[in-house]
């Protein structure tokens, strides 16, 4: 009797091809997902590459299952689908045809792999793939495919709008509109912020950043996004620094018990500058110390976009602004399953990055497509669609 296949898209040294591969089987504990939609990750397109330069820096921390020129991996970590197949000791809430999202982490081969970014855990760009079942998250609201598929990357997001600690009352400053920068101003958006700054060069994505509800857009060869962020107490030379240390001092010490006056301010944050919080989101060298050195002072900077190989940035710079860097990465299972319930109770609008979607035979040509930032944000794969071209 001959096994079952499924139709899977496979890369190698940075080919894709659609080939047929064996259905999967679910471990203990396990889910086979029939795959409705899977996003296209700016990740994919970078692992496609550039992935030996990327598995370096996942070795030096420990993980060596990742992706390679030389390994053949069936990519995809935005997905979602039905409950085909439950697997023994799986939660019972998963029966089958049961709609999920899925936090791709699986458990093979003797450890928890990256699903869709290591050769050991295959991903969506097929019509199958295995979950599993604790990292499994039913989809509520009856959410459409195309919108449950958007919770990984908005996960991404939300993860990176907690850790920058913004506050309704400041201003946000995005750079890059690409897909990241897109769902940083949706969360931005869906909690209150008063004033969203999105900064790209293409005219395109600066129309998606006002759909996604950006209050300024900006074309940095034109403006600074930084002058269209600036309030009063904004500060972005040092002389004015220095004058406003002095300058308060002189008035303060007018006033009997000032030290504990100004104790009491800075305990409510009032003696700091002005500043904003920027978000990095564009991933490529140089931006880092570009905004360091654009930034005002104190400016908080959470670097979200991915830079692949080696930057350079001035410390000196960033020591004598005061800049604060915050790295991200990823997301917690809570923020994944809060995701999928802001999307599901309409509480974050994400529909506006999805731009196209195409069928597995044309996963290559959404890759070249998505070269084009005028054209598209979020292309989706829907495996079970003749489409072969994003449309």
């Amino acid at each position: 009797m001959t096994a079952p296949t499924m139709r899977a898209v496979t890369c190698h040294a940075g080919v894709l091809d659609v080939v047929d591969l064996p259905a999967p089987r679910p471990a203990k504990g396990q889910l086979v997902i029939d795959v409705a939609r899977t996003g296209i990750c700016g990740s994919d397109l970078h692992a496609r590459t550039q992935a030996d330069e990327l598995k370096g820096v996942m070795e030096e921390i420990g993980y060596r299952d990742f992706i390679s020129s030389s390994s053949t991996v069936v990519m995809g970590h935005e997905f979602c689908g039905a409950v085909a197949e439950r697997g023994k000791g799986a939660a019972r809430e998963f029966k089958v045809g049961t709609p999920v999202a899925v936090f791709p982490m699986l458990r093979a081969h003797g450890g928890v792999h990256m699903t869709g970014l290591s050769p050991l855990a295959p991903g969506g760009y097929a019509e199958q793939v295995l979950a599993e079942s604790s990292m499994a998250f039913a989809i509520p609201n009856g959410l459409s495919m195309d919108i449950a598929a958007l919770t990984e990357p908005m996960a991404v997001a939300l993860h990176a709008v907690r850790r920058s600690a913004i506050s309704r009352r400041d201003t946000a400053v995005v750079i890059g509109c690409g897909p990241l920068g897109l769902a940083v101003i949706c969360h931005l958006k869906a909690r209150g912020v008063q004033t969203i700054v999105a900064s790209d060069f293409s005219p395109g994505r600066r129309a998606l950043a006002k759909r996604c509800g950006a209050d300024i857009v900006v074309d940095p060869a034109v403006d600074s996004p930084y002058d269209a962020a600036r309030t009063k107490g904004t500060i972005t030379e040092a002389p004015a620094l220095f004058e406003l240390a002095v300058g308060s001092m002189e008035k303060l010490r007018k006033v009997p018990g000032w030290v504990h006056l100004y104790r009491l301010v800075d305990s409510l944050g009032g003696a700091d500058p002005k500043r904003p919080i920027v978000f990095e989101c564009v991933g490529v060298p140089g931006m880092i110390d570009g905004v360091i050195a654009a930034a005002p002072m104190g400016t908080r900077v959470v670097v979200v976009g991915l830079c692949m190989g080696e930057d350079k940035l001035r410390p000196s710079m960033a020591i004598g602004k005061e800049i604060d860097l915050r790295f991200v990465f990823g997301y917690t299972p809570l923020e994944f399953r809060d995701t999928l319930h802001l999307l599901a109770d309409g509480k974050l609008d994400a529909g506006p990055l999805i731009t196209g979607t195409v069928g597995l035979d044309g996963v290559a040509a959404a890759f070249d497509a998505l070269a084009d930032p005028e054209k598209h944000a979020k292309i989706l794969i829907d495996p079970r669609s003749p489409a072969k071209e994003p449309v």
